[in-house]
């Protein structure tokens, strides 16, 4: 039988930080300041850029664990991510923050913790050993969750949602501005039979049940003769939609808040089927502010909401890095305001 030969190893060895230094021409500990993105220590942009091209040469990579150990804690800021889709608005909000927070020398790590809720999804979290988290509303994290965050190293926790959690730093999105603002828009327009689509997509009550709150303030803190609120369940599908309009006379609406502007296409084209003329007899207004909604005819109204850039979060993730013992601070970051286009 014949022998096969051995096969040579052409893998290389990997690049150290002493391999980038030779070849900047420079000491270790700068390359270590450079990579690190140290602020303590004065580099001059010469210097910077060659190290940068020597790791780009080398194809060097710093070394996460050996950093972490060197700092006393880590540079991942853990996302959680929800079980629901959060549509595009908050969707590139979330990438704004996330490219953010990488210019700042942090890593975000996106962490499925599906079904896992409170205290065990703090568990969950506190086990990569984070230095950061930003958790959704959905996770419903606790006190107790909080305080497992920070025993396990956490320096930084924010909450995202309608309400503040002891201990953690709050970002406050209420969606009940969103409701308010379309409420208040058909009500100023002479509407008074406002129906307010929610969806039935598992999951989405976290955001649809503030916004039907949100529009029943508005009716009753204005105190409107004659006006009212109808819920208005919907599944996200032609036939459900078809359903409801074939409904839409017996329910006598002249005004409907559709969740946001997917939902208030899909109920427009349904309603234009059944002969129901948007707006002459029912105005309807989404929400997000969509291109698609731009497009329709009639252009869709909708409530633009406004989140913060990421740039300015995540900068305020590294404010309280550096400073883990400042007192909780609440930061209300949501806003809403009515694109009034055609559709109302």
């Amino acid at each position: 039988m014949a022998q096969i030969p051995k096969q040579q190893s052409t893998q290389r060895s990997v690049p150290t930080s002493a391999d980038v230094a030779r070849l900047a021409g420079v000491s270790r500990a700068t390359v270590s300041y450079v990579l690190n993105n140290t602020s303590a220590v004065r580099i001059s942009e010469p210097t910077r850029r060659r190290v940068h091209e020597a790791a780009r040469e080398l194809g060097y990579v710093p070394h996460a664990a050996a950093r972490s150990l060197r700092a006393g804690h880590s540079r991942m800021v853990l996302m959680p991510t929800a079980e629901i889709p959060i549509g595009p608005l908050f969707s590139q909000f979330f990438n704004e923050l996330q490219w953010a927070l990488g210019r700042l020398d942090y890593t975000v790590v996106q962490y499925a913790s599906l079904g896992l809720t409170g205290e065990d999804a703090a568990r969950a979290w506190a086990e990569l050993r984070p230095v950061a988290v930003l958790a959704p509303y959905a996770s419903a994290v606790g006190a107790r969750g909080v305080t497992v965050l920070k025993r396990s190293g956490a320096k930084a926790v924010f909450t995202l949602g309608p309400h503040q959690v002891e201990g953690a730093h709050a970002l406050l999105m209420d969606g009940r501005r969103v409701g308010e603002a379309a409420a208040l828009h058909f009500l100023a327009r002479g509407r008074r039979r406002i129906g307010v689509v929610v969806p039935e997509e598992p999951g989405l009550e976290h955001f649809s049940r503030p916004r039907l709150e949100g529009v029943r303030q508005a009716v009753e803190s204005t105190r409107t003769t004659g006006a009212s609120v109808t819920e208005l369940p919907l599944a996200y599908d032609e036939e459900s939609a078809a359903r409801l309009a074939a409904r839409w006379p017996g329910l006598g609406l002249d005004a409907v808040f559709a969740y946001n502007d997917e939902y208030a296409m899909l109920l427009m084209r349904a309603l234009q089927d059944e002969g129901i003329a948007v707006p002459d007899r029912t105005a309807l207004v989404g929400s997000d502010d969509l291109m698609l909604g731009r497009l329709l005819r009639p252009r869709l109204s909708t409530v633009r909401i406004q989140l913060p850039s990421g740039r300015g979060l995540a900068e305020l993730v590294d404010r309280v890095v550096r400073d883990p013992g400042a007192e909780p601070e609440v930061h209300d970051v949501l806003e809403a305001n009515v694109v009034h286009r055609e559709s109302s």
